[in-house]
């Protein structure tokens, strides 16, 4: 029998990523996968934000790209960073609230808005078209750690 490595130590980076279809059940299953991963490696006080972002950044994914879209997870102690690239290379406008906005108007933006109030860092990059791909855009945030190590837990084999 081939022994399992040991956990990563909770300073270790690691990273992990998940492509989705165009699919209005691909934000929740990331939402899922996101909190499993997360609440594995220790970081529990990071996922609330880290899905509320993530799922207003997949949202949009599923709503206006025409095709798959992907989110990554990278974790380099002591910060989370998190990226959604998909197909569409346009990137969102922030929120302009106005007196004539109407509550149909005030929906477009709102996610970068979220992204200022509970984000560290923030931003975004247009991928263009590439010779075999189809381009796009990429939109990550980082969430800082903030607190001591957890207490490790015994990773349990698949």
């Amino acid at each position: 029998m081939t022994p399992f490595p040991p956990p990563l130590l909770f300073t270790e980076p690691w990273e992990y990523e998940l492509r989705f279809p165009r699919d209005p059940r691909g934000p929740g299953i990331v939402r899922a996968t996101l909190r499993a991963v997360l609440t594995a490696h220790g970081l529990r006080e990071l996922v609330e934000r880290a899905a509320l972002l993530t799922s207003e950044l997949t949202t949009n994914s599923v709503r206006y790209s025409d095709n798959y879209a992907s989110v990554r997870l990278l974790w380099m102690h002591p910060v989370l960073r998190i990226s959604v690239t998909d197909t569409n290379p346009e990137l969102p406008e922030p929120l302009k609230p106005s007196a004539e906005s109407v509550s149909t108007e005030l929906e477009k933006g709102r996610g970068l808005f979220i992204l200022d109030v509970l984000a560290d860092r923030w931003g975004g990059c247009a991928i263009g078209e590439e010779p075999f791909g189809l381009g796009g855009k990429t939109l990550w945030f980082e969430l800082s750690w903030g607190g001591p190590p957890p207490t490790p837990v015994p990773a349990l084999a698949a």
